[in-house]
């Protein structure tokens, strides 16, 4: 170890004993009578110390004032550096920073707020392929390709391309999507399919209590609104303005109190409560009578107490 080194981890002597001159920094930098107790000091190297004093600032609980004082070679004068307040080993700090896309949850977006979506995302698919492939997995061939350029040349336009408001895609599969209805470049997934179904199923689904005190399932209401799609063989809309579910996606195995013909529905039959007569007592014998045919008659008293097998 170099005597640089030694020396820069011993506390200079003028630097450590200007602790006054160190507390006044702080009750500078801070409010009044929130500097506590001087709680150490450490060197930053050579002539350069660190002075830390307690914070009595409320929320700041374990925070420190670290105020460095320096002093120039063969000087005996000290002067401040900095003054900041640091947390400490057992300071109170805010959480770990989590981006917005980590911690956004479902309802947090108000009006005007927008939500990009992850060109990866994993709860969509293209609409449609093909439209960046070239030649010969294009699926317009080299031939109509080339028409296709060539007639997008003689096309009468007023300035450059990139003036133009939309420019021209005549024989692109964009525009081939677009005059078949598909204008959605990207569609719900697999995966984005089942977890919208798993939401939907947990918040308006069978096992709701709701549901399991229903009258009938939303399968059989006049106010479901059915949907198209695959998700339609499961779900649908409830347009009843009485019901919780109201303009929510409802399993069809969701129900409620509001069931179009929760009114007319017949009566679940119920059995008739037993009759019990108290007025009289039915007696029931521990051994048969002799007459009742199921024990021969026998004169051997003996035998006759030790039963029938």
């Amino acid at each position: 170890m170099s005597a640089a080194t030694t020396r820069s981890r011993t506390p200079d002597r003028l630097c450590a004993e200007a602790v006054d001159l160190a507390r006044a920094a702080a009750e500078e930098a801070a409010a009044p009578g929130v500097v506590g107790e001087h709680e150490g000091l450490v060197s930053e190297g050579d002539r350069v110390v660190t002075h830390f004093f307690g914070c009595r600032e409320p929320g700041y609980r374990g925070w420190r004032w670290a105020v460095t004082v320096a002093r120039a070679s063969r000087a005996k004068i000290v002067t401040i550096d900095e003054a900041v307040l640091l947390p400490g080993p057992d300071a109170v700090l805010a959480p770990e920073w989590v981006p917005w896309s980590e911690r956004l949850r479902p309802g947090d977006m108000g009006p005007g707020d927008l939500l990009p979506t992850d060109a990866d995302d994993l709860r969509l698919e293209p609409g449609y392929t093909g439209e960046e492939e070239p030649p010969p997995n294009s699926a317009v061939s080299e031939d109509m390709a080339e028409l296709v350029e060539a007639e997008d040349a003689e096309v009468v336009t007023q300035g450059t391309p990139a003036h133009l408001a939309v420019p021209p895609s005549r024989g692109t599969i964009a525009a081939v999507a677009e005059e078949l209805g598909l204008r959605r470049a990207r569609v719900l997934s697999r995966y984005g399919l089942h977890t919208a179904a798993d939401r939907w199923e947990e918040s308006f689904g069978a096992k709701t209590p709701m549901a399991q005190a229903a009258p009938a399932s939303c399968v059989s209401c006049g106010f479901l609104a059915r949907i198209g799609g695959s998700l339609g063989q499961a779900f649908g809309v409830c347009a009843n303005e009485f019901s919780p579910a109201d303009g929510h996606v409802v399993s069809l195995a969701y129900g409620c109190g509001g069931h179009s013909e929760a009114a007319v529905m017949p009566k679940p039959p119920q059995p008739a409560p037993p009759v019990i007569d108290e007025t009289r007592l039915d007696p029931f014998p521990l051994r048969p009578a002799p007459d009742s045919g199921s024990v021969p008659v026998t004169e051997d008293e003996s035998s006759a107490e030790l039963g029938h097998s």
